[in-house]
């Protein structure tokens, strides 16, 4: 495996796009202002990159409709539209032709400037592309015609280069607005944070302050309503708190004393008091920002075939067009008008303007849209391969299992009281006891019952009066003390060989229930394990805990394999091993003790990283400790992949048809393409690819 982390495999990928008039595509989506949210400019006009753009779209707007306005006496004025339309006589006057040169001088040195300061751009970096043709064919056309005017025999070619500039020009309008839509997630997510807090000072009393002014340990009130200012924990009140903008959580989400908040999320409907314990550019916002900047940057392996492709699309470009003139005027007798035309034609045409945007806008939309869905890439080539992923291992504990001590299964001895029943009972008395079996027991239970006359069993228990009956939960060395007979000894054994704690509930004396508890498996580990089946790949897991544990976990989801008593240091190696098989491996892991195996695996994600995302030896990071979106982040990795492809045979698939259309071979059945025709077919491609990118989305 390639060394993807060193230097955390992302910061170090730059991106070199094709360029409008000298600007960048990637500084489309440069959100260097911020890598830090700067609440000094939150009014939220320190978009400088936003700000850019939209000038730039302005300026290709004004200059499409002076043009345009420009171009309808241009075409009255040319001679073939004047023949056209049956207006020779009317329109001619004696200097007209001087006129016309003046309007095509205006259009060709206004329209199109951004085109002549492209080709100067690209041929300083020695990088010739889009802009090289567009310019080399306006120049070529613009030229030549200033030459029939001033004495050169031929024909003017002036309302054929108006048109081909007025339709570059619209072309780039409409797919700058695409990019920028792409673009402005980014600054979506620098908006979520508010501009002002309600700090609490020591005497209680509530001032208004700028979120930038805010200090570790800062004392905030969080009204109903508010967007909460800064990543922190909540010392008072409860609430449930609208995560959706940041982590893709669709439901509001329960908090309460002790429970962390991010910053940019929006309270519900009870007041809280936070402590603030992140501020600028550690918060997640922050972070999540500055991953996705990096991600957008980055330069992916289908990015680096689609600039070698731009580059070579170029040259043919090139050397089709002179082919296309010399053919014409040597093989064929034509007029060097009719074979100037058809190699501007082939020059446009060819032109890989949508190939320079065909990778980059679907990294734009998917990086911004995978961030919003809690899924943060770092290292965009492993979630380029992650298609590929073959087989998955998963770190069980907090992973597939909440990593937290609960009850598995309850079993009733007593047709009078159901599974239910015994567990509140169990848990009324637990209710009182801080062991961690008992906490185990009361946040199983729903509803709990009160208890009086609460007593402890030293070593075996607890027990207490509860509905006026009394109620025992005991060991099963209670039971051995007291001669009290197991029933359904099997059962109980069974469970006691998965690793689980079995306690029994005694009622009135009669052994009524037992109670097994255990790491609780997550919810929606199962339905994650059966869909990663579905999609054909192998699901494995590792655990330090027993070869009973690990069984029973393996059995429960339908794992495929496991390997249990595994000490963190020797995780990495049985990824090897995995690897070893011949299958692209996915880890799965916490972050916590599993960095090297994270580091080891050809995609390393971290799951359930919350609002520490700084998880070093991650590829990808999960915010959610959800197993079901390891499937989304598959999905959305051959969704973007598949967007790519489609957008490289949009943006190339049509020259195969179009460079021999536009060179004339059809012109003896009288199918020819003019310029204008040319640049409406490459400018509808370059929309194509741009909207199609915009299609994307999470599963």
């Amino acid at each position: 495996m390639e060394n993807k982390h060193q230097g955390h495999g992302h910061s170090s990928h730059n991106m070199t796009h094709h360029k409008h008039s000298g600007h960048d595509h990637t500084k489309h989506n440069d959100q260097s202002s911020h890598e830090k949210i700067d609440h000094k400019k939150n009014e939220h006009s320190g978009h400088n990159h936003s700000e850019h753009h939209g000038h730039m779209i302005e300026d290709f707007k004004k200059r499409f409709w002076v043009s345009l306005v420009i171009t309808i006496p241009i075409l009255l004025l040319s001679p073939l539209v004047q023949q056209f339309l049956g207006l020779k006589e009317a329109l001619r006057f004696n200097g007209d032709i001087y006129v016309l040169f003046a309007l095509s001088s205006f259009t060709f040195f206004y329209g199109g400037w951004p085109f002549l300061k492209g080709l100067f751009d690209e041929l300083k970096k020695k990088q010739p592309g889009m802009m090289t043709l567009i310019a080399l064919a306006i120049s070529v056309a613009y030229f030549y015609s200033s030459a029939v005017v001033f004495g050169v025999k031929g024909e003017v070619f002036f309302w054929e280069l108006a048109t081909l500039i007025d339709i570059m020009l619209l072309g780039h309008w409409i797919e700058m607005k695409s990019v920028m839509g792409a673009s402005k997630a980014l600054e979506e997510l620098a908006k979520l944070m508010p501009d002002e807090a309600h700090k609490i000072d020591e005497n209680g009393n509530v001032t208004d302050v700028p979120v930038s002014e805010l200090k570790h340990e800062a004392k905030l009130l969080i009204k109903p309503g508010e967007k909460i200012p800064a990543d922190g924990k909540i010392y008072e009140g409860k609430t449930s708190i609208n995560e959706a903008m940041i982590t893709g959580e669709s439901k509001p989400v329960s908090k309460g004393e002790g429970d962390e908040v991010i910053g940019g999320s929006i309270n519900g409907e009870g007041s809280i008091k936070i402590e603030v314990k992140k501020i600028g550019d550690e918060t997640f916002l922050s972070q999540v920002v500055k991953m996705v900047k990096e991600a957008q940057e980055s330069k992916s392996k289908t990015q680096n075939f689609a600039n070698r492709a731009a580059f070579w699309l170029t040259i043919i470009a090139i050397t089709a067009g002179a082919l296309t003139m010399f053919v014409w005027l040597v093989f064929t007798g034509q007029s060097f008008n009719f074979a100037l035309s058809r190699t501007v034609t082939v020059m446009v045409i060819t032109c890989p303007h949508a190939l320079g945007l065909a990778i980059p806008l679907v990294v734009a939309v998917s990086t911004a849209l995978s961030a919003k869905s809690g899924l943060l890439i770092r290292n965009r080539n492993a979630f380029e391969e992650a298609r590929k992923i073959q087989a998955i291992i998963f770190d069980k504990t907090g992973t597939l299992t909440k990593g937290e001590f609960g009850v598995t299964e309850t079993i009733s001895f007593d047709k009078n009281y159901d599974e239910k029943e015994i567990l509140k009972y169990a848990a009324a008395v637990e209710s009182e006891s801080e062991h961690p079996i008992a906490q185990g027991i009361v946040k199983s239970s729903e509803y709990k019952y009160s208890v009086k006359e609460f007593n402890s069993i030293p070593g075996k228990g607890a027990e207490g009066n509860v509905n006026g009956k009394n109620v025992k939960v005991v060991s099963p060395g209670y039971l051995e003390e007291n001669k009290i007979e197991l029933q359904e000894k099997e059962k109980i054994e069974k469970l006691s060989s998965q690793g689980k704690t079995v306690v029994f509930v005694l009622i009135d004396n009669k052994l009524t229930g037992a109670i097994a508890l255990g790491d609780i498996i997550r919810e929606e580990s199962k339905e994650a394990i059966k869909q990663l089946k579905e999609l054909g790949i192998k699901t494995m897991m590792l655990t330090g805990d027993n070869r009973q544990v690990a069984k029973w976990v393996a059995d429960e989801l339908g794992l495929d394999d496991y390997f249990a008593e595994v000490l963190p240091n020797k995780k990495a190696e049985k990824v090897k091993e995995v690897q070893s098989r011949g299958m692209v491996v996915a880890m799965t892991g916490d972050g916590v003790n599993d960095a090297p195996a994270l580091a080891q695996a050809d995609v390393g994600i971290a799951i359930g990283a919350g609002t520490d995302v700084a998880v070093e030896t991650a590829d990808i990071i999960l915010v959610r400790s959800n197993p079901k979106d390891v499937v989304s982040l598959i999905k959305f990795s051959k969704a973007t992949y598949s967007k790519m492809i489609q957008n490289l045979i949009w943006a190339t698939g049509y020259n195969v048809f179009a460079i021999p259309l536009a060179a004339g071979v059809l012109f003896s059945y009288g199918i020819v393409l003019s310029p204008a025709f040319g640049a409406v077919l490459m400018s509808l491609s370059t929309i194509i690819v741009a909207l199609n990118a915009k299609l994307l989305k999470v599963d």
